[in-house]
């Protein structure tokens, strides 16, 4: 007989009296925001890339690829598991700190990825498009996330 009461809002782990089904829809909706997050960066790069408002110097395969496929490929899938998970066991407000914290997050790294010399921008680029732009790409991943589990 358990001495503490569990609460209903908890959701750490998938419990074990969890129906099946609803851990595959969860693995299904993971699957699903994890290529939208990896084409959706891909498609991004390639357009801004080509616009000439940034380049990515050290690159995996540069005769092919303009862009850093790797990070696209590999890196945001991951990270956007990652965010997911995370953003499941927090409040909506936590969820707002979180994608903030994040978006900075990620200006910041493209400007330690440039002192490497693994990213280069025009004169004309602000890291507050990054802020922004990563906000606004957290914030479509999460929604998508949703969506896609009350849909499957």
């Amino acid at each position: 007989m358990p001495i503490v009461k569990r609460s209903k809002k908890w959701s750490w782990r998938s419990s074990p009296n969890t129906p099946s089904f609803m851990r595959a829809s969860r693995r299904r909706a993971y699957v699903a925001s994890a290529l939208l997050a990896s084409w959706t960066g891909t498609y991004l790069d390639l357009y801004l890339a080509g616009k000439g408002l940034y380049a990515f110097p050290k690159r995996p395969f540069p005769s092919v690829f303009s862009i850093d496929i790797f990070f696209t490929a590999v890196v945001l899938p991951l990270g956007a598991v990652f965010f997911l998970a995370l953003m499941e066991r927090l409040s909506r407000l936590g969820r707002i700190g979180l994608i903030a914290a994040l978006a900075a997050l990620a200006a910041a790294l493209e400007a330690t990825a440039e002192t490497y010399g693994l990213f280069t921008h025009t004169a004309e680029w602000s890291h507050w498009y990054s802020v922004a732009g990563y906000g606004l790409f957290l914030s479509i991943i999460w929604e998508f996330y949703r969506r896609f589990q009350t849909v499957d």
